[in-house]
């Protein structure tokens, strides 16, 4: 995507629309320890350095998984990677649906943790699809995508007390009943 002379803008517009929303759930995904890891630490009884532990995992998993991204992203483009991690960081996600351990849930940090990479892949996409000197605008809105954050935090909270946390963790929940 070197030649940006025959891309048409709307092609250009609906990358950027796409990987914006794409980082934002990718980031809503990626905080969800900060709203369900204090429900874990209740149910399972975990300590503060095992809750420290499962809430870091994710932002640490996220945090390093930008180098390879990055690095794969160059090679390999943008669209795929970015579909790869959203895959990964679902089935991750789906994970924590079904696990009712310690070790499995540090399992299920680990994977949601590379949609925290997903901010290098955007990057590295999105500046390829515009020229130099719209490129700062280009990332700019592609960073709005940060709000996925702020939408878990928000947000999660009411759809746990609406759901009364049934069916939040069904696994771990039907095994502290009697």
């Amino acid at each position: 995507m070197n030649n940006l002379s025959g891309v048409p803008v709307s092609g250009q517009t609906r990358a950027l629309g796409m990987s914006t929303l794409a980082f934002s759930v990718c980031f809503a995904v990626w905080t969800i320890f900060s709203i369900i890891g204090v429900k874990i630490k209740q149910e399972l009884g975990l300590n503060e350095t095992e809750f420290g532990l499962l809430v870091a995992t994710p932002i640490l998993t996220g945090s390093l998984s930008r180098i390879f991204l990055g690095i794969w992203t160059d090679q390999y483009g943008g669209r795929l990677v970015f579909a790869l991690v959203m895959v990964f960081s679902a089935i991750a996600t789906y994970l924590l649906s079904t696990v009712s351990t310690y070790q499995m849930f540090l399992v299920a940090a680990l994977g949601v943790g590379l949609a925290g990479g997903s901010f290098a892949v955007g990057i590295a996409y999105i500046s390829k699809w515009y020229p130099q000197e719209k490129q700062g605008t280009a990332l700019g809105i592609f960073g709005v995508g940060n709000v996925g954050a702020a939408v878990t935090n928000f947000g999660a909270p009411f759809l746990m007390v609406a759901l009364g946390c049934v069916g939040c963790f069904p696994r771990l929940l039907s095994s502290a009943m009697p």
